[in-house]
């Protein structure tokens, strides 16, 4: 047996038991940095730090104090806020309470709050501010099972019976330690790892969502394998930025807890650009909206410089896929990634104009960044690879604990997802689906046995819903979501995440697209344009101070898109290629429901909304 399945198969029962070790380990090592804002709220945050043992003392507090109020073995407590420090100490709290984490993302509304709530039976809500506390104290008389919420902002909250501070609690439950000094440790080493640690309830694109029990031996194993891929050290920075009511930004403390490397915590998207040369991490994750930003807003500052400097950023981004191609591709035959000598000069020159100051604008010392979600465009992906930035694709579910393969450092492939993380399985069903088993799968839907066994065999079997294809040596490509696939009336199948990666590469100002053509003879698409680029793009096109919606109903900004939409359909096939368009009046978003709050597209939510628009786009033709 090698040292990785050793470490997997005597992994502990529990996150919470990793924890109590790394405490153990390291406890006067960096574990956290957090941003404090200025009291006047000017001027840049100032970053603290937390060792383990800091981190520890507050987590056993918080443990402690959820015991006093009752929570027992398995029971749940809500965590209803934004990606921050207090998020990660209160999640483990719970867990070495013994209780399970019922994730909540702070955009839910109420309504949907409420249900979660209700149908977890959650016993506490641990609430970021005044504007979550208001939904459970709205839905109050429909949630007989929640004894007390707990405000870790209580800024405009008004304190009683039923609500409490974070800073009482734990003030609470560091005086019960001092009466119960074994209480931590005694509940932790009753974690069996058969029990729940965590209720995610996915994103549905129709109808309710979905509980999925994730038992504390999921996160364990997910900790090892993680360590075991070698990918992250106890040397590195993470910026951890991503929502940790997803099962991605999750999983990602899992992991750090096991390396025991320094993590820097804040999930303001709007920061991400200002934190990174103050955190300059070594790697982070994130989603493919987010790379798409960035090098849509390189790509309009470039044009905005002017022909000439456009003309530059374009051959250097040119320079940079062809690059990548090459040292990946040269990697996979000999081992070495390099580039013939005359490509390998371009690239040198390149580096100076374009790739140094990319590099610089994450901070100088990023190793990797690991995206994750839904698929990245590998055009884009090539482009941040040739750049230096080398993004590893990963691949996995809610329903899989998040991290079911990863690419492998240096050996890592442009428009895969890698290979399967040490201990998961996988295989290819006849249709195409990819199937997975191993520790990370999930217990199965709370509640919900029928649809548990929709995709969940008897044998251990998950089946994704995902289409894919794996490599001779085992690197898996997924080509699409099984139930998106479109079937024109002709008889041809069309991958749309394929065509909408595809146009986001190549048109700068996109947000968001949906390509339609299920049941038709040819395929459309929704384009929705990202707010800040095509604004600056109005400037130079007579469309200045415009609000949004007029400018991409003006006829210059639809023919500018035009040429980008016939740029795409060049390189596509007959059938794939789209035959019209729409620009859509507003940029979709988590609050109207046409994406999750980890940027995913609802394409059942989008069609509905803009049928007007899809069926506009058919009429006066005939269908087959």
């Amino acid at each position: 047996m090698s040292d990785t399945q050793t470490m997997i198969e005597n992994r502990p029962p529990s996150v919470a038991a990793l924890f109590l070790e790394r405490v153990a380990a390291t406890p006067d090592a960096e574990a956290y940095r957090y941003p404090v804002p200025p009291a006047a709220g000017q001027g840049p945050d100032d970053w603290k730090s937390l060792s383990w043992a800091q981190a520890a003392d507050r987590v056993y507090a918080i443990a402690a104090g959820l015991i006093e109020l009752g929570v027992e073995s398995e029971q749940r407590v809500a965590l209803a806020s934004s990606t921050r420090v207090e998020w990660i100490l209160a999640d483990l709290g719970i867990m070495c309470a013994g209780g399970a984490t019922t994730t909540v993302y702070p955009q839910t509304n109420a309504d949907e709050s409420s249900f979660i709530l209700s149908d977890s039976e959650s016993r506490v809500l641990i609430a970021e501010d005044a504007a979550q506390v208001a939904k459970a104290v709205e839905r109050r008389a429909e949630l007989p099972a929640l004894a007390k919420v707990v405000v870790i902002d209580p800024a405009g909250v008004e304190t009683d019976d039923w609500v409490i501070t974070l800073a009482e609690l734990e003030r609470s439950g560091a005086a019960y330690l001092e009466q119960h000094p074994q209480l931590i440790k005694e509940r932790v080493g009753a974690i069996t790892k058969d029990q729940l640690a965590t209720l995610i309830y996915t994103s549905g694109t129709t109808g309710r969502p979905k509980g999925v029990r994730l038992p504390h031996d999921n996160w364990s194993y997910m900790a090892k394998a993680i360590a075991a891929t070698g990918l992250v050290t106890m040397d590195d920075v993470q910026y951890l930025w991503l929502p940790l009511a997803h099962v991605f930004g999750k999983v990602l403390t899992s992991g750090q807890i096991e390396v025991g490397h320094v993590t820097a915590v804040d999930g303001r998207v709007d920061k991400i650009i200002e934190n990174l040369p103050v955190v300059q991490p070594t790697y982070m994750a994130a989603v493919p909206r987010i790379f798409e930003k960035v090098y849509n807003g390189v790509a309009a500052k470039a044009r905005e410089g002017g022909p000439a400097k456009y003309k530059i950023f374009q051959w250097a981004a040119d320079v940079s896929r062809e690059y990548a191609k090459a040292t990946q591709d040269n990697f996979r035959r000999t081992g070495t990634a390099s580039a013939p000598f005359g490509l390998a000069a371009k690239h040198k020159i390149a580096d100076t104009l374009v790739y140094a100051k990319l590099r610089e604008a994450f901070g100088g010392r990023l190793r990797a960044c690991v995206s994750g979600a839904s698929a990245l465009s590998p055009e884009i992906g090539y482009f941040f690879a040739g750049a230096g930035i080398h993004i590893l694709e990963g691949y996995g579910l809610t329903e899989t604990s998040a991290a079911s393969f990863v690419n492998p450092g240096e050996a890592y492939r442009t428009g895969t997802v890698g290979k399967p993380l040490p201990g998961t399985e996988v295989r290819i069903a006849d249709d195409g689906e990819i199937l997975l088993r191993g520790p990370g799968i999930m217990e199965g839907y709370h509640q919900q046995p029928e649809k548990t066994a929709e995709v969940l065999e008897s044998d251990g079997w998950f089946h994704t819903g995902d289409i894919g294809e794996l490599s001779p040596d085992g690197y898996l490509r997924i080509t699409d979501r099984k139930k998106d696939l479109i079937k024109t009336s002709g008889g041809k199948y069309v991958a749309p995440a394929e065509v909408e990666g595809q146009f986001k590469a190549v048109c700068p100002y996109v947000s968001n697209i949906l390509v339609h053509g299920a049941d038709r003879n040819y395929c459309t698409a929704l384009i929705a344009l990202d707010e800040l680029a095509i604004q600056d793009w109005a400037k130079e096109n007579g469309l200045e101070g415009r609000p949004y919606a007029e400018i991409v109903a003006a006829p210059q900004t639809v023919e500018m898109v035009d040429g980008y939409v016939r740029e795409l359909n060049a390189g596509l096939q007959r059938w794939q290629t789209i035959k019209k368009f729409r620009l859509l009046p507003r940029d979709l978003d988590v609050e109207h429901g046409e994406i999750t709050p980890s940027l995913k597209l609802k394409r059942p939510v989008v069609e509905r909304e803009y049928k007007n628009l899809i069926e506009d786009m058919y009429a006066g033709t005939k269908e087959n």
